[in-house]
Order: structure tokens, then C-alpha cells, then sequence
């Protein structure tokens, strides 16, 4: 009998089959299509936002359930940037389905991904900045579920999780994996990586660092004050070791323990003051608490500075240094603050704060100068030194009596981390709700300020622990102008001043709606309907776009002593939105008033401008949550900023006056950072608030920059930004030098 063979066509099929099932398996790659702010010019990606987009298509039109190794490879004109992916499993496109990859110019990026049911469409945000990309590699590679979970292991293995591989099919550890990648949590990498190239660099050589002393010219003692009680040992020999640590050697180590029950803490204060003469203590016989711990060591200091140190805190080696080298070029200082971190019980630095410099409505929100804080010894001893009953914010009463003491030019802020905030349970560091006593002093020590000044205020608790509001009375309502430009769009018009008439509490304002060129029939009939309320007019601008130009224009013709700089795509939120920014715009010291506005999907499009981010200027936080606190809580308190945007933005009418008003040259983009830089140089501090809520529906009235003439158009006034004002783009004082300038996300540069 002869056996039946399978026909050698249909075993070639098989074969073919096989092999395609086989490539398949082993990667998908992608046909890409622009999907949002990205074109493809000369066979180029031209990334034309902060938030560009692309769709991948993938070749096969099934995928299969498992994990996946995404391969991804770029070359952009920034060092690092971040990537995105949104799956879209039948719901849309959303945050809770992605995954970011961040990745370097030109280097191969690699991360897993585990897909229970293949995606429908796949949304790629390549970076967040604009810019020519060059995609090099993108494919998804299917791999093994060992391999996958091995590499899962290890990776968070590396990064403190759990070390039980038991657990590796647990949803919680995949999120741990996929929190790793995130650029919040992948801050804790960039912090090393940037001890390593910036501050390892910068004091590495010690000795050229003792030259640089020898050399200074001015050189005073400073007292270091330490209130201790019942500190853990290892702690209190650590504080005191970093102070025998510093490189610059005209100190005092002054130190008061508060009657501490343990025995241990007396015994190493001898010790040390035994074999250093430098360290002076002293033993209460009653616990007084921090204030009087404070000042018992405040009267063993004889230094011209006093700087403030926790007894379970450490000093970086050359904070005095850096200090002494502050104090040599401005030697009238008054007060001299620092960045910090924190640190914990095995002495792992994490959680920078870079900070702002002197930004008096910040301080006014939250005690953001707090460590290194040092002081001259005359103010301290004018004021009288700590204040019992403001335990929990003692550091912060002192803080704003020495500010009332001296001038803004006197405060310095060094931008370095020279202090390293102890973080063990029970710690402010570690959680401010822990002390939830901390915000009832700081708000008392607020009261106690402005008591003393010229305003009627009230302060209450803000919107997170330690925060604070500090709420200004208006004294004879103020008329407001808001000023409405518009062509045509009754749509988003009548959405924006309806919004305003229905819900804004504060009622002495009038609208002045600038119509250029509409000639749509249903906006002018809405303008007709407009012109039978009382506080709205309707004025005609028949010239062509210019935003400048049109709100110029508008002041003219203005009858309140505030103007309100107002885009026809902004939907009103909070009802007190005006009364808030009315309160700020009153204040003597205050010119532009900027507000806390979203996008239609409730992400962050503007909270302050940032100088110098993307080349000009940048909106912190963009495309943050609604509900995300910022950078420190920034997205939750009032701050000065070098400029607002003018989408929403008040000033009084005699500033604006007194500056010319906008610049007409800009007659699109950056006029609004011209104007507030030039009410900034003439003496005024811009201001922006989280309490003024608005929705900006940006881009739905006049578009993006889609054509050559509007491109060359925005490069001209680029041009003309960098040219006036160079040098103030290249460091803005509310930001910090450490903060990257490529995003606006407050990540470390």
C-alpha cells in the first residue's frame, strides 16, 4: 500500500504560513499618520506644539494578547525628551490607558507593555516641545511571558519595590512597573543623575574650593542655631557631623537641648564640645518647646549670621560657602535662602526643591524659603528673636517679621541644594499632614503680618496643608473693563459672555466686545441682542488682526479704572473668579493678574508663564491634571511670575497707559509676555492665582500656525522677543536654572 503524500504546493503554503505567523509574532510595525499639531514637510515630522500627536496603524489589522517590548528610537533637537502611548480598547483615547517612554536623541529606548486584548487604535505623542523629529525605529515586539516577567522583576526590583517574585503577577506590581516610567517617579533617577553632572562637577575639587575662600575678602562668623530634644543618636552625630564637614571654617555650632529625657543627648553634646571649641551648648531645665529651645541657642550665638538647622538635618559640606561666597558679592544681604532635598534613614537624597527667588506672593501662600535660612543677627535680635505660641511655623513667623525688616533687594537666593531635610515617620518632611498644626501657626503668623501693614485682610487655610490665602478687601468696587475681541464664532462668542453674565458674582464690570470685520448674520444678530444690556457695547475695528492693535484700541474707549484682557474662546468656572483677580489687581505693588485656566478636557492650559521654556516662554504645568497639585503645590497657591497670559489678564488702566499699552509689532504671539515684562521693569510684580478658574478653548477661534505666512509671521516675532529681551529669557527669576527649559513640566533640566 502506498501512503498518501501531502501535496508540495500545500506544504509550501504551510511553510509560507508559518513564517508569516512567525514575523508577525515576533514584531508589528506601524504606518504613522499626523493626528494632532504635527505635519509632515519634506518627508519630515514637524512637531508645531508642545502636545503633537500621530496614529499608528499597524500593518496587520489583528494583534494577539500577551506582552509586548515597544522599541522606540528618535533623533529631536533636545537632549531627552518623553514619549506617550494611548490605547484606545473601545472607550477612546484616555490617561488611564497610557504608558510614557522616555528616551535620549538617537539612542534605542525599550520598555514592556502587557495587552490582555489587543488595542483598537493607538495615539503616539512623540515629545512634548516643538520641533523636527526623525522616527528611526518604532515597532512592538512580542515576547515571552518568562522573559516579560523576569525583566518586569528586575527592573522594579531595582527601583525598591518588592523583592518577592511571588507577587509578580499581582496588578498592583505591573502598575509599580508602569509608575517607573511615568516623569514623576522618574524624577528620583534624573536627581541622581544630576548630583552626578552638576553638583559632583561643581565641588569636586576641594582645594580649589579652600583657594576660593582664602580669597574672599569678607569672611564672618556665622552661628548655626540647633534646638535638640530626644533627638535618635545617629541623627543628632549626623547634624553635627555635617557642621564639622564644612569647608568654610568661621562657624559656631550653637546648641540648646530642651530638658530631653534620654540620656544619650547630653552625653554626645560633651563629647563633641569636648574635642571642638567651636561647638557651644547649653541644657534647659524645663521644656520650653521649639521657640524657647530656639532662642536659649540664639543667646549662645556672637555670629553677624545665624543660620538655621534642624537636629535630625544635615548640611550640605559647602553650604557656608556658598553662603560666605553670596555674602562677598552682596554683602548688604539681609537673609539668604537656599534650595533643598530631602534625605532619609540610609541616607538616600530625593526630592528636590529648586526653587523660585524672592516671590513674595508664593511666600504669602506657603513657607517656600524655608531651608538654608540665614539671617543677620542685628534683624534677629531686633525682632526678638523666636515667638513662643508659633510652634509648628516658628521658622515661618521669624521668616516674615525679618521681611518687614528689610527690602526685597536685600533677600538673596542661592541655586544649589545645600540642605538636606531629614524625612523619617513623623517628620514635616516626610508628610505635612502629620502636623496639622504646622497650617493653624502659619496662618496665625500670617495674621500677625499683615496686622501691621496697610491693607484690611483676612488669611484662611489653601487649598493643601501648610498653604494659606491671604484674602484682600475691596474697597468701593472698582468698575472692570473686559475687553472681547471676536470675528464672527457667535458659537464660542456667546458662550464666553454668557458665561460671565451668569455667573460672575461681582457685578461692577461693563463689556466691551471689539468686533473685527464679523460679518456672519447670526454674530451680528447676537450683537444686536447684546447692545440692549446695559453694561456691554458693541465697537467696531475695521482693520485687519491685530490683537495688540484691537486692545489698544478698546482702552481707549475703556470707562473702568481695571482692564480685563479677554479672549472670546474663555468659559468662566468659578463664579468669584472676578472678585478674586479684582482683589490682586487693587494691590499697590501688583501689575498683571493672570488665571488659572483648562483646556476643554479639564488639563492645565496656562497657570504663570514660564521665561526661556521653548525658547520665549512656556505655561507652567501645561497639560497637567485639573486636580494635580504642581510643582510644590504651585498649581494650588497664588505666586508672582515674570508674565501672564493675556487670554485673562488684569491690570489697572493707569499701567497699562504707563507702558503703552501692548506692542503693536506683536501683533499675535508673545505681545502679552512683552507687556507684563515692561510692567515688570517698570517696578511691578505680576501675579497669577489657582482662585480665578476659567475654561480657554484655545485655538477653536483663530487656529494654529498651519500656513508659511503665519509661520514666518511667528519666527519674525520670536525674533523680535529674543532681541528686546534676551537676557531676561535666559533666566527668569521665578523659575530656576536647574529646571529644564525644553518642558513645561518643572522636571530637572
Amino acid at each position: 500500500m502506498i501512503k498518501k503524500k501531502t501535496p508540495i504546493l500545500w506544504s509550501l503554503i504551510l511553510r509560507y504560513y508559518g513564517e508569516v505567523k512567525r514575523q508577525f509574532l515576533r514584531y508589528i510595525k506601524f504606518n504613522i499618520e499626523p493626528y494632532h499639531d504635527i505635519d509632515i514637510i519634506d518627508n519630515k515630522l514637524v512637531s508645531k506644539s508642545n502636545n503633537p500627536a500621530l496614529i499608528l496603524k499597524p500593518h496587520f489589522k489583528i494583534g494577539f494578547k500577551g506582552w509586548y517590548m515597544i522599541e522606540l528610537k528618535m533623533k529631536f533637537n533636545s537632549v531627552k525628551e518623553i514619549s506617550q502611548f494611548f490605547f484606545d480598547y473601545g472607550n477612546g483615547f484616555n490617561e488611564e490607558d497610557s504608558i510614557f517612554i522616555p528616551f535620549k536623541n538617537g539612542v534605542l529606548s525599550k520598555r514592556l507593555t502587557f495587552f490582555a486584548t489587543f488595542p483598537k487604535a493607538i495615539r503616539f505623542n512623540p515629545v512634548e516641545s516643538k520641533g523636527d523629529l526623525h522616527i528611526q525605529t518604532l515597532r512592538f515586539v512580542k515576547v515571552t511571558n518568562n522573559f516579560a516577567k523576569d525583566r518586569v522583576f528586575r527592573k522594579i526590583n531595582n527601583f525598591g519595590y518588592s523583592n518577592d517574585k511571588k507577587l509578580i503577577n499581582d496588578k498592583m506590581l505591573l502598575s509599580a512597573y508602569n509608575n517607573i516610567f511615568d516623569p514623576k517617579y522618574m524624577e528620583k533617577k534624573d536627581y541622581k543623575n544630576w548630583i552626578l553632572q552638576n553638583e559632583f562637577k561643581k565641588y569636586s575639587n576641594r582645594n580649589e574650593i579652600s583657594e576660593q575662600i582664602n580669597q574672599f575678602y569678607y569672611k564672618p562668623l556665622i552661628s548655626i542655631i540647633v534646638p535638640v530634644y530626644n533627638t535618635d543618636e545617629t541623627y543628632l552625630r549626623l547634624c553635627i557631623e555635617s557642621v564639622l564637614n564644612q569647608s568654610y571654617k568661621n562657624w559656631e555650632l550653637c546648641i540648646a537641648d530642651d530638658a530631653s529625657s534620654q540620656k544619650h543627648v547630653i552625653k554626645i553634646l560633651k563629647e563633641y564640645a569636648q574635642k571642638e571649641i567651636r561647638i557651644k551648648y547649653t541644657v534647659r531645665r524645663t521644656n520650653g518647646h521649639i521657640s524657647e529651645a530656639s532662642n536659649s541657642a540664639l543667646a549662645l550665638a556672637q555670629g553677624e549670621f545665624v543660620a538655621l538647622l534642624d537636629h535630625d538635618d544635615e548640611l550640605f559640606p559647602h553650604a557656608l560657602f556658598e553662603v560666605v561666597k553670596e555674602l562677598n558679592q552682596y554683602p548688604e544681604a539681609d537673609i539668604i535662602y537656599s534650595d533643598e532635598d530631602k534625605i532619609d534613614e540610609k541616607g538616600n537624597r530625593f526630592n528636590p526643591h529648586f526653587k523660585s527667588d524672592w516671590n513674595p506672593a508664593l511666600l504669602y501662600s506657603q513657607n517656600y524659603v524655608s531651608h538654608l535660612g540665614v539671617y543677620r543677627t542685628e534683624i534677629i535680635e531686633k525682632i526678638g528673636g523666636f515667638r513662643k505660641g508659633f510652634e509648628g511655623s516658628q521658622d515661618y513667623d521669624l521668616l516674615l517679621r525679618s521681611v518687614a525688616e528689610t527690602s526685597a533687594e536685600k533677600i538673596r537666593h542661592i541655586p544649589w541644594v545645600l540642605y538636606h531635610w531629614r524625612a523619617i515617620e513623623g517628620s514635616t518632611a516626610l508628610a505635612s499632614e502629620e502636623k496639622d498644626y504646622t497650617t493653624k501657626a502659619g496662618i496665625k503668623a500670617l495674621k500677625d503680618y499683615f496686622s501691621k501693614q496697610d491693607k484690611k485682610t483676612t488669611v484662611v487655610s489653601g487649598l493643601l496643608p501648610n498653604t494659606y490665602k491671604v484674602n484682600y478687601e475691596i474697597i468701593n468696587q472698582p468698575l472692570v473693563t473686559l475687553l472681547i475681541p471676536t470675528r464672527d464664532r457667535y458659537d464660542i462668542l456667546s458662550q464666553c459672555v454668557d458665561s460671565i453674565i451668569n455667573k460672575t458674582t461681582y457685578k461692577n464690570y461693563e463689556i466691551i466686545v471689539l468686533d473685527n470685520q464679523s460679518s456672519d448674520p447670526k454674530t451680528l444678530d447676537y450683537f444686536d441682542k447684546l447692545k440692549n444690556t446695559s453694561n456691554i457695547r458693541i465697537l467696531r475695528y475695521d482693520k485687519p488682526f491685530n490683537f495688540s492693535a484691537i486692545n489698544n484700541y478698546g482702552v481707549q474707549h475703556a470707562a473702568g479704572s481695571i482692564i480685563g484682557l479677554f479672549n472670546n474662546d474663555i468659559e468662566v468656572i468659578s463664579p468669584h473668579w472676578l472678585d478674586e483677580m479684582v482683589s490682586l489687581a487693587i494691590q499697590d505693588e501688583n501689575g498683571c493678574v493672570g488665571a488659572k485656566l483648562y483646556y476643554s478636557n479639564d488639563t492645565l492650559q496656562h497657570a504663570g508663564v514660564l521665561l526661556g521654556v521653548g525658547g520665549v516662554g512656556g505655561h507652567s504645568h501645561k497639560h497637567f491634571k485639573r486636580s494635580d497639585p504642581g510643582y510644590f503645590g504651585r498649581l494650588t497657591v497664588r505666586q508672582n511670575f515674570s508674565a501672564v497670559t493675556a487670554a485673562c489678564l488684569l491690570v489697572r488702566k493707569e499701567i497699562y497707559n504707563m507702558v503703552n499699552g501692548l506692542d503693536q509689532k506683536l501683533a499675535i504671539a508673545f505681545n502679552d509676555v512683552d507687556f507684563c515684562l515692561r510692567v515688570r521693569e517698570a517696578g511691578y510684580k505680576n501675579i497669577w492665582t489657582p482662585y480665578a478658574e476659567l475654561y480657554h478653548h484655545e485655538s477653536v477661534s483663530r487656529g494654529n500656525e498651519d500656513t508659511p505666512e503665519k509661520q514666518l509671521r511667528f519666527q519674525g516675532e520670536v525674533n523680535y522677543m529674543k532681541k528686546h529681551w534676551g537676557c531676561l529669557l535666559e533666566k527668569d527669576p521665578y523659575y530656576n536654572p536647574h529646571l529644564t527649559n525644553s518642558r513645561e513640566d518643572f522636571s530637572i533640566k
